[in-house]
């Protein structure tokens, strides 16, 4: 998987790229964790992940806590294979997706 940050003031997007399995959950897991200070607004950019594993949705889960207590997250571009596992484990629930 790929992962690919930008900062534009107080807004950060993270791209994701290929599939967050549980190898490369681990990776997003740093970046996010060390990348969230003073981000008012987090945008995941999902056009081009393929799959998400359950390590992954703890990753985004544990984001979007943290983005609640300072700010907002949203995931763009999700793909109709990535949203049908965010529907089935009730995870649809918990972030704002945006077509």
């Amino acid at each position: 998987m790929d992962i690919n940050k930008q900062s534009e003031g107080t807004t950060l997007t993270i791209k994701l790229s290929g599939r967050l399995d549980a190898v490369s959950a681990r990776d997003l897991d740093k970046v996010v964790g060390s990348s969230l200070d003073g981000v008012k607004d987090l945008i995941f950019d999902l056009a081009d992940l393929s799959y998400v594993a359950s390590a992954g949705l703890r990753v985004l889960f544990v984001a979007q806590k943290k983005m609640n207590k300072q700010g907002s997250m949203k995931l763009l571009h999700v793909r109709p294979e990535v949203k049908q596992i965010f529907e089935v484990t009730r995870f649809v629930d918990f972030f704002t997706i945006v077509e």
